[in-house]
């Protein structure tokens, strides 16, 4: 099943956060306050293309993972090396320590940028978040952290996934969750 035309969707994204019926998100979204916006893989860069020239960087902050993972690796890079020799049966721990461990991690630097967004007022609008793969990061820890669902403005992640009759499956391999956001394929 081809998905629609990405000028269309994030023209709806956009109209759906711009306008008054911003609840329906929620709605939708069994209380979270966030957008997927599916897009094939093989059309992400059509649709990272279409953002920048759509959504105005007045309103809407666009935060590049793929940026955010290669700042992280290189500002830690001495402590990512350790880390990997210690961690070697749990590597996903490097990029997002266990609940209630405290240290820098690859998910609270993406958290620092969405919350930084929001406190401008501008929607964060994720992308190339392919890069998360194998992180230990999943798009449900992004949606159902409290920063996101607390805001006033809601986050549109921009999703590379294939449909299937019954699930999204991220970059084809992964299942995806819609519980705490709204779908727009």
């Amino acid at each position: 099943m081809p998905l629609n035309n990405p000028a269309h969707l994030i023209m709806e994204a956009k109209r759906l956060v711009e306008s008054d019926r911003r609840s329906e998100i929620r709605l939708n979204a069994n209380g979270g306050n966030s957008i997927l916006l599916v897009c094939e893989p093989m059309k992400e860069t059509e649709y990272i293309a279409h953002l920048g020239e759509m959504l105005p960087s007045e309103k809407y902050s666009i935060i590049d993972l793929n940026q955010c993972l290669v700042d992280f690796v290189t500002d830690h890079k001495n402590q990512l090396i350790e880390l990997y020799n210690l961690l070697q049966s749990a590597t996903h721990e490097i990029f997002k320590a266990p609940a209630g461990e405290e240290s820098d991690d690859l998910f609270k630097a993406i958290i620092s940028q969405i919350q930084n967004a929001l406190q401008n007022d501008k929607v964060p609008v994720l992308i190339n978040t392919g890069s998360l793969y194998g992180t230990g990061i999943h798009n449900i820890h992004i949606m159902e952290n409290e920063i996101v669902m607390k805001a006033a403005l809601p986050v549109i992640i921009l999703y590379p996934g294939t449909i299937e009759p019954d699930r999204i499956m991220f970059l084809g391999k992964h299942p995806a969750s819609k519980y705490r956001c709204m779908i727009i394929q």
